[in-house]
């Protein structure tokens, strides 16, 4: 009888790193809102159009707290559940490349789509095109992963970092007012077809072929992480690990804070922001995703967080659904909130739409298995239509 691979069952489940899955939705969505909400994030110039004193104070912690930590922390949780998936598939005694190829063709595809129709932000695409490089790495012992991510980090980061000091004078303060004007004209007051073709001119800006290899070597190094985490099995037995996992923790929340917080303290140069995202945002990850690991030891930290998991477990969903949000609130076809909403406002809006998205993951998990588009990619990747209703309610 051959024997079929399938999704993970619920006694199976890693409530810690759901919740991890969960925490990154809420850092991303932190992110993309103000992104989402003015064309500034890309093109320069929010300091000086978002320009009072509480603008700036919440600009600058979602700049330590945020920014680059949870792609990053997301990209981690991609190389952990790529590692698991290929370790059940061989469990199993089944091939694993098929099933796998087949998963990140899937996820490329939901990243063309929400890319160009909703958010030139978008991150699918580039992980499902990136993960195909994973393949190479499923062979390699644990401590060359580690080499590998250490050595793109490093080929990256140092002689980047080195060049962009050079030519500190002349990248500092940038603003494209142009693009900036075009932008806003455009998701203003501009058609569904004015809005697309706005969104592919900034899909494109963010994503040319000169900064291919710089977001390769930010995601991949990330993806390897993870792999390498799950490989040991640092977040399948914490209690087992305890000992690493608090040095490991110790160590990324030290780099967190002198990377991410430290160039806050000489006026945030703009050349040293690679280093900054690179190496603090990579930390930063790690600190958070073992930070919610050492959390569920604690019972009154495990009721607390225990929320991120419904909103982990149906990350894609929610995900695509944030874009669907803002795309609504922003642009003209929808409320056109589009520059107009303030940073603080921005974190409002954050609030309540995790909020809202937490209890409704809460609601739809206790009546189905998995997430609409959770379920679409598991029945794709697996060739067999997966079980969606519950035979009992869940998700308690």
């Amino acid at each position: 009888m051959k024997i079929k691979g399938a999704p993970l069952r619920e006694s199976e489940r890693l409530d810690w790193v759901d919740a991890a899955r969960g925490l990154a939705i809420l850092g991303i969505f932190m992110v993309n809102v103000p992104a989402f909400n003015a064309p500034y994030f890309l093109y320069g110039g929010a300091g000086e159009y978002w320009s009072s004193p509480l603008s700036h104070t919440i600009q600058k912690l979602i700049d330590i707290f945020f920014q680059a930590s949870f792609y990053t922390l997301f990209s981690f949780m991609f190389g952990f559940g790529i590692q698991m998936m290929k370790d059940r598939l061989e469990e199993k005694r089944m091939a694993y490349q098929p099933v796998i190829v087949r998963r990140l063709f899937v996820l490329t595809g939901f990243g063309l789509i929400h890319a160009f129709l909703l958010w030139h932000g978008d991150i699918l695409l580039s992980y499902g095109v990136l993960g195909f490089s994973l393949l190479f790495f499923f062979k390699v012992n644990p401590s060359t992963l580690l080499t590998w991510a250490f050595g793109m980090l490093a080929f990256l980061v140092l002689p980047l970092t080195f060049s962009l000091y050079l030519i500190r004078n002349q990248i500092q303060g940038i603003i494209h007012r142009p693009a900036i004007q075009e932008a806003l004209q455009n998701y203003s007051n501009g058609s569904f077809l004015d809005i697309w073709s706005q969104n592919v001119n900034d899909w494109i800006y963010a994503n040319q072929w000169g900064n291919l290899p710089f977001l390769a070597l930010s995601l991949i190094p990330m993806f390897l992480f993870g792999m390498y985490f799950c490989r040991q099995r640092l977040l399948h037995d914490p209690d087992v690990h305890l000992g690493s996992i608090k040095k490991i923790w110790a160590l990324t929340g030290l780099l967190f804070f002198v990377f991410k917080a430290g160039p806050h303290l000489y006026g945030n140069p703009e050349w040293f922001q690679l280093a900054q995202d690179s190496i603090g945002g990579s930390a930063s990850a790690i600190f958070y995703v073992l930070s919610i690991t050492l959390l569920f030891r604690i019972s009154i930290g495990a009721r607390l967080i225990h929320p991120l998991t419904w909103v982990g477990r149906m990350s894609l969903s929610n995900y695509i659904l944030q874009s669907i949000i803002s795309f609504f609130l922003f642009y003209s076809v929808g409320l056109g909130w589009y520059g107009e909403v303030s940073p603080t406002g921005n974190v409002v809006i954050v609030a309540v739409v995790f909020t809202l998205q937490t209890f409704a993951s809460k609601a739809w998990l206790k009546k189905f298995r998995y997430g609409p588009l959770e379920w679409l990619w598991r029945t794709l990747t697996y060739g067999k239509k997966q079980p969606m209703k519950r035979k009992k309610k869940a998700a308690s």
